[in-house]
């Protein structure tokens, strides 16, 4: 009877469904993840999708006083004011946190992280919070410190190679640092196999995947940011600017002109905001190229300073930050009456990084509204009014972070002198000293130093 019972309830092999529970197999139902019995298979249906409880993302939580100064417009236009308001006030905020140098721009990319990850970890917490699966959030956590003192481990023994020399509890955790990020990660994988429970294995496993995916999306990403950062400030603030003003551009191209809807995950999207959003990104992405371009505590690298403890912006600007000047097609010569044009290098590669955040950097946001209409949700939170959560915001940039880390190291990026200093500093003395030999003699055979002969004779 038991296996009758079996078969009609799976309609499989008996010994498949052996170590499956009553309670799981109800479990997977109310998740819809048999489909729907009609064999519908609309993506949303309710069967393909769980049920998620009403949350503060789904609540206005407009200011009172932006409410009653609004409130004898229409909603297209009441909702345009307060986007627009609550988007010049976080434009103002970026350009003080510019102001207070790379240090606060770290703490912010840290913080901007932590909140994405908490938004979307959230969702999955709501989703199946009824199962009340153990450990689930605690771990989530330990996982999200792991991954970060992994990466930020490694940045550190990157860029803050004289810091660490000085300092022997540094040396330490920097000579042994993935080994003991491993470590950690391994106790928290242990941590998860201890807390699974029979009934709820399925699920466990499914935000076990949930939580990985979510460190994949937000903390690597944010990493990226971070080393571009520290690449110079110019390839930090360009590609962020950059996405800014193809949201505000698409905005209002689409809120003005739009008529011709461009996809379906996201109907308010048109191909007329899409349009104008390119051509507006492409001549904002090229003037602030040319404007920062000119200032050296933007196009330096971000190094440490181990005497005054302190990050340094002062180098000597690279060919792409120094004005050139070009010769134009013949077919541009006769339009403009011009046969050259003097410019910056970089201002060639901002049109390269405009394309990409005004035609590919979408589809950041369209993989976000795919992801909030499986859960049938509106936002990711309600942090912001009129914006939606702080996931809602840096959907298409941590996208772009990909691309611009991608972009430097394929076509920017050559040797870097200090980084091979600060590994030099790690070796041991014999091995310095064959290493200044190798180098004194290499030299001397290429011309640049005097030979043995001559410099005694100078002396």
């Amino acid at each position: 009877m038991t296996e009758l019972r079996k078969r009609g309830a799976g309609g499989g092999d008996p010994d498949s469904t052996d170590n499956t529970s009553d309670k799981e197999a109800d479990g997977d139902d109310r998740l819809g993840l048999q489909g729907d019995a009609e064999g519908d298979c609309d993506g949303d249906s309710k069967a393909d999708t769980p049920d998620v409880p009403l949350s503060t993302a789904d609540t206005d939580n407009t200011p009172q006083y932006l409410n009653k100064a609004l409130e004898g417009l229409p909603p297209r236009w009441k909702n345009y004011w307060i986007r627009g308001v609550l988007s010049v006030a976080m434009i103002s905020g970026f350009f003080v946190i510019i102001y207070m140098g790379p240090v606060t721009l770290i703490l912010v990319v840290m913080t901007v992280q932590i909140k994405c990850f908490q938004e979307i970890i959230t969702i999955g917490y709501r989703v199946y919070h009824s199962y009340e699966l153990p450990w689930f959030r605690t771990l989530s956590w330990y996982f999200l410190i792991c991954v970060n003192y992994f990466f930020y481990g490694e940045t550190v023994a990157d860029y803050f190679g004289a810091l660490v020399q000085r300092e022997e509890p540094l040396q330490f955790l920097a000579r042994y640092h993935r080994f003991i990020s491993f470590a950690l990660y391994l106790a928290g994988f242990c941590m998860f196999v201890l807390t699974l429970v029979k009934k709820h294995y399925r699920l466990q496993f499914y935000m076990f995947a949930w939580t990985h995916v979510t460190l994949l999306i937000v903390v690597t990403q944010s990493h990226l940011v971070i080393q571009n950062l520290f690449e110079g400030m110019i390839w930090f603030i360009v590609p962020i600017s950059i996405v800014i003003c193809n949201d505000i551009m698409a905005y209002l191209f689409g809120f003005f002109f739009g008529r011709t809807p461009l996809i379906k995950l996201s109907p308010k999207k048109t191909w007329e905001g899409f349009i104008g959003g390119f051509f507006g990104t492409l001549v904002f992405g090229f003037i602030l190229a040319h404007l920062l371009s000119q200032f050296q505590n933007f196009v330096c690298p971000v190094g440490f300073n181990s005497e005054t403890n302190r990050f340094s912006v002062e180098c000597e600007p690279s060919d792409i930050f120094v004005m050139q000047e070009y010769t134009l097609p013949v077919a541009l010569q006769n339009t403009l009456a011009w046969k050259t044009v003097k410019m910056y290098p970089f201002q060639i590669h901002s049109v390269f990084l405009s394309s990409f955040g005004s035609l590919i950097g979408p589809f950041g946001g369209f993989f976000a509204s795919g992801f909030k209409r499986a859960f049938k949700i509106k936002d990711f939170a309600n942090t912001i009014p009129g914006h939606g959560g702080i996931m809602d915001r840096f959907d298409c940039q941590y996208l772009m972070a990909t691309f611009t880390h991608v972009y430097i190291a394929s076509f920017i990026r050559g040797p870097n002198p200090s980084k091979v200093l600060q590994q030099l500093l790690l070796l041991h003395p014999a091995q310095q000293l064959g290493i200044f030999h190798t180098l004194h003699s290499h030299l001397r055979e290429r011309g640049m130093l005097p030979p043995p002969a001559a410099a005694a004779q100078a002396q």
